[in-house]
């Protein structure tokens, strides 16, 4: 399955410019899934903006995405805000996922970091449980950014089907390090492959450090190959990667994490009271 990672930085509260910039790179990219980052279509840090910028029901965006998911032949994953279809009023912090066919799904973060910079606690609604999303016949089991410091997360999605795990990220340089060592170790505890991808520049003062890549499901890196496409600032890329799917099935018998995860049952998190 060939990934194409796009590694950019979005236009601050400006959904119609990103989502143009977007329709470019899925064409550019011809890769059977293309990943953007972490609240790519409005940005990240834009304060209260973010819920007037929120995608709903009727504003065009989801329909956009689905013709260019059809046209382009590709599943699209893209980060945005999303006006919650389950609890009126609220906001949740979502991977959209439109496939080929025009179908999407809307997985949301579960955890979110309101410490130091962040504030997504006062945003968004988190979501409750990590379940796969089937775009294309691939299941995918999509985190989002602060998620990958839950082992739980992940465990959930692999021990619920998924084929891969895929990170979407607004990881700011001060913490790239840390995703760096963690994304890895998630492809060894699940035996599946990882794709992660984070975004680049800067927004009101904080900078985020990129470093997106693939790990295959023995936690080795994959290597990646740039895209040319024009326009991009220096910190930019796009780049695409073959994930072997089947690499999953090869590997697990050596390493059956998940059959002796299923086979016994978790203790609780918390010690009783």
């Amino acid at each position: 399955m060939r990934v194409a990672l796009a590694e950019l930085s979005p236009r601050p509260a400006d959904v119609g410019a990103n989502l143009e910039k977007l329709d470019r790179v899925v064409r550019a990219a011809r890769s059977e899934l293309v990943v953007f980052p972490e609240l790519f279509l409005s940005g990240y840090h834009v304060g209260d903006r973010l819920r007037a910028l929120a995608v709903r029901s009727g504003d065009g965006t989801l329909d956009a995405l689905a013709r260019l998911a059809r046209e382009a032949s590709c599943t699209v994953v893209v980060g945005a805000p999303v006006v919650s279809a389950a609890r009126a009023g609220e906001v949740e912090n979502v991977a959209l996922v439109t496939d080929r066919s025009g179908a999407s799904h809307r997985p949301s973060k579960r955890y979110l970091p309101t410490f130091g910079p962040f504030e997504e606690g006062i945003v968004f609604t988190p979501a409750e449980r990590a379940v796969p999303v089937t775009a294309d016949g691939v299941r995918l089991g999509i985190e989002i950014c602060y998620d990958v410091f839950f082992p739980e997360v992940a465990r959930e999605l692999s021990v619920g089907g998924a084929d891969l795990l895929l990170n979407i990220s607004a990881v700011p340089v001060t913490s790239r390090r840390l995703f760096e060592k963690l994304l890895p170790a998630r492809a060894v505890e699940n035996s599946l492959p990882v794709v992660y991808v984070n975004r680049v520049g800067v927004e009101d003062g904080l900078v985020f450090g990129g470093g997106s890549g693939v790990w295959d499901a023995r936690g080795e890196p994959l290597a990646v190959t740039p895209v040319p496409l024009g326009g991009l600032a220096a910190e930019e890329r796009l780049v695409v990667a073959d994930v072997d799917l089947h690499d999953v099935a090869r590997w697990r018998p050596f390493r059956p994490v998940l059959r002796d995860v299923v086979a016994r049952p978790a203790p609780p998190l918390l010690p009783p009271r």
